[in-house]
């Protein structure tokens, strides 16, 4: 047992068993409160008391001096890279961030994680370290914070999975946090014409169809991408830049702003005073992300047509609050909430458009007046959703990007989830910028991987009417449920977008669209149905009772099923490996956790 005094420099008879966050913390304010500045609840571990010497000598080497080793310590953790654009021009919001938290006198220490491209594995067998990304980077920002004490944290964060990976981070850690998105790319343009990364891919299916030569291929792959900054659409990226504003831990408007915007500076350095704030008041992420937000961030996704992978990531980040949020809630509320935003891939326009006429929050607005978000929760501004959105003007006539809620693109949402003997776990179907048949019936083509898929694709042997069924490329089984954009693209660039569907186990690229069903549940390396499809198998998809099946009956069904064999895996250690052993359903976010 060690004496209390080697902690405090006070003299007490007390000795430590624990350290005990509420009795330090009771216990400090009594004997020493005058030494620490209010906010510093956690980080005072490592710095007061004879026996942390040696841990401010530590600091001091970083050339810490006694008010900055005073001040609330704040984790500042930074997907910075040159992996990707989407992170590329991270590294100036990093230092706005800090400059914010140094004028709130607060300490700041950056710090990197990991983040993989999306777009450059798409199609290879490294997309199966996607999915998994998302868990390394929450698994590393959680680390960091929790080993080194830290009084608060801000995370930027620029592309799909680590958008989403800070997010659960800071929910699981639960200490005032701050969420900042590194900002969209700005478009391309060729010829007049705007481009963005899912022009290119869809190039290749034209190319492939002869409808355009090498050279035109060519000239769009090197309009399309014109700087850092994540890819432009209602894509993931900003699906999830816009889920940050919409759950309350991102400053308001700034889920739209460039990259390379001024703009976001400002609000970078913004949110580092913001932390400091909410540590100062002790607001926890517990206090903001409640079920009525989590409800608030699916109605905004499917008010904007947004990314399929949001049936995985809000699940997660929800877990992680011990919020239960299924596929059936997320199917519900689109039901009950219009489809506002004409945003791409499905519609016509970039997040730079949107930017330019109010950004997300002007459709928070409009969903807030028609009585569709709940606006009393509270957010990192100290204020509730309301409050945010007061002086923002949603009653101007209606414009093309964003409809008014008594005149919108449809009635129902974005999104959908199906059910039914082929995912009796659920599904997912966007069907935001689609006119989709009420009931589809085709014959499946099945193919046990996304390669054997996209040969097929290559020779034109797909048709109008065929059912794609690409399988054991789920949480499990691929592993990692790789994204198929490639594929999507390829059909898309065919012409065959909306006459042929395409289902899998695995997922889809928010920058997909088309016929396409992803996340179907149980995957077929658990057994799931899916596995046991023949060729030949009549599929069908109902979007009246909003069922996925597969035409044969019962009994044949158990049969296939009672003869199926679980495939063995190849990758059986290193961080695939893990994942394998750990991952849960994709009904359930693919936590790990």
């Amino acid at each position: 047992m060690i004496p209390i005094e080697l902690y405090t420099g006070c003299k007490d008879n007390t000795t430590l068993t624990s350290l005990n966050h509420n009795f330090f913390k009771e216990k400090m304010n009594k004997k020493s409160k005058a030494k620490r500045q209010i906010g510093k609840w956690r980080s005072w571990e490592t710095t007061e008391g004879i026996i942390r010497a040696p841990h401010r000598s530590m600091m001091r080497a970083m050339g810490l001096n006694d008010d900055d080793i005073n001040a609330p310590f704040i984790g500042v953790a930074s997907t910075h890279n040159e992996v990707t654009p989407c992170n590329s021009g991270i590294k100036p919001l990093v230092e706005a961030v800090k400059k914010g938290v140094n004028y709130s006198k607060g300490t700041p220490f950056e710090f990197g994680t990991i983040t993989v491209s999306d777009a450059i594995s798409m199609g290879t067998e490294g997309m199966k370290g996607s999915l998994v990304s998302r868990e390394i980077i929450a698994d590393s920002i959680e680390t960091v914070c929790f080993a080194e004490r830290y009084d608060g944290l801000v995370a930027i964060a620029g592309c799909d999975k680590s958008l989403p990976g800070a997010m659960m981070a800071m929910a699981r850690l639960n200490i005032p946090s701050v969420f900042v998105y590194g900002g969209s790319i700005l478009p391309g343009n060729l010829n007049g014409e705007d481009l963005q990364i899912v022009s290119v891919f869809e190039a290749v299916g034209r190319r492939q169809s002869g409808e355009i030569n090498d050279q035109q291929l060519h000239d769009i792959e090197t309009h399309a991408c014109p700087g850092p900054g994540a890819c432009g659409g209602m894509f993931t990226a900003n699906t999830m830049s816009s889920i940050g504003e919409a759950l309350g831990i991102s400053i308001p408007g700034s889920a739209s702003e460039a990259n390379v915007d001024q703009r976001k500076i400002a609000s970078s350095r913004e949110a580092g005073m913001a932390v400091m704030n909410l540590v100062r008041e002790n607001i926890r992420p517990s206090d903001i992300l409640t079920r009525k937000a989590f409800e608030n961030a699916v109605t905004l996704v499917v008010a904007m047509g947004g990314s399929t992978n949001s049936a995985l990531h809000l699940p997660a980040i929800a877990n992680e609050m011990g919020v239960k949020l299924s596929l059936k809630d997320i199917h519900d509320i689109s039901m009950k909430t219009p489809l506002l935003a004409d945003m791409k891939p499905g519609g016509k326009y970039l997040m730079f458009d949107l930017d330019k006429i109010g950004g997300v929050q002007l459709v928070m607005k409009r969903l807030l007046d028609a009585g569709l978000l709940h606006g009393d929760e509270l957010t990192i501004t100290g204020k509730t959703i309301k409050e945010n959105l007061k002086n923002i003007n949603s009653k101007d006539s209606e414009n093309e990007i964003v409809k008014n809620v008594s005149s919108p693109i449809s009635r129902t949402g974005g999104l959908v989830t199906l059910f039914g003997n082929l995912a009796p776990d659920g599904c997912v179907l966007k069907v935001a910028g689609h006119q989709f048949g009420k009931k589809f019936i085709g014959p499946a083509k099945v193919f046990n991987q996304e390669e054997e898929a996209m040969e097929s694709i290559k020779k034109r042997s797909i048709k109008n009417g065929d059912v794609l069924i690409i399988r054991y490329e789920g949480p499990k089984g691929g592993p990692g449920m790789r994204e198929m954009l490639s594929l999507t693209g390829a059909l898309v660039g065919q012409g065959l977008g909306e006459s042929v569907y395409l289902i899998t186990d695995g997922r889809f690229s928010g920058g997909s669209h088309g016929a396409v069903i992803g996340h179907v549940g149980p995957e077929a390396a658990v057994g799931g149905p899916i596995a046991i499809v023949n060729d030949g198998d009549s599929i069908e998809i109902d979007l009246d009772k909003f069922q996925l099946n597969i035409l044969i009956d019962d009994d044949e069904i158990n049969k296939r099923l009672s003869s199926w064999k679980p495939r063995k895996s190849q990758y059986n250690k290193g961080s695939l490996g893990k994942y394998i052993k750990l991952v849960q359903p994709a009904s359930k976010g693919a936590i790990t956790s």
